[in-house]
């Protein structure tokens, strides 16, 4: 997205006019970067997006299974115990299992990074050791 501009050889030009086509150049290389950001972030968006709708209606589908069996549980102890003490063991091993689960995604989400524009911030690091090699060698 480099636009060549017809100039006159670097030689013949003051240093006030290098550091303004430097800084010329530094704001659009500054805003090319921002637009990728953006792109890169809003392609993320859409593809975390897209998993969220699915993951939810993943859940959905699996509370309901959940549920069966857990009806299927109470009533196979209900074969051999009363019906009551049946739902009650079968809520506390459920409980469990919640505590358990919800101790380790607590974990989790303590771990989490949040998303960032890789690309991005690699073309960035690129680009500022370019104008370093740049300064070294013209400095």
């Amino acid at each position: 997205m480099i636009e060549e501009v017809n100039r006159a050889p670097t030689e013949d030009r003051s240093v006030g006019e290098l550091v303004s086509d430097l800084t010329d150049e530094l704001k659009r290389l500054v805003r090319d970067e921002l637009r990728l950001a953006r792109a890169e972030l809003r392609d993320k968006g859409k593809h975390f997006g897209r998993g969220a709708g699915l993951v939810g209606a993943a859940g959905l589908i699996a509370v309901l299974g959940a549920a069966t069996l857990v009806a299927a549980a109470v009533l196979a102890l209900a074969l051999v115990l009363p019906g009551w003490l049946s739902a009650v063991i079968v809520g506390a091993v459920l409980l469990l299992v919640a505590g358990i689960a919800a101790l380790a995604g607590k974990k989790q989400v303590g771990q989490a990074v949040p998303p960032v524009p890789e690309d991005t911030a690699g073309s960035v690091r690129d680009d500022i050791e370019t104008v370093k090699r740049g300064v070294r060698s013209h400095g």
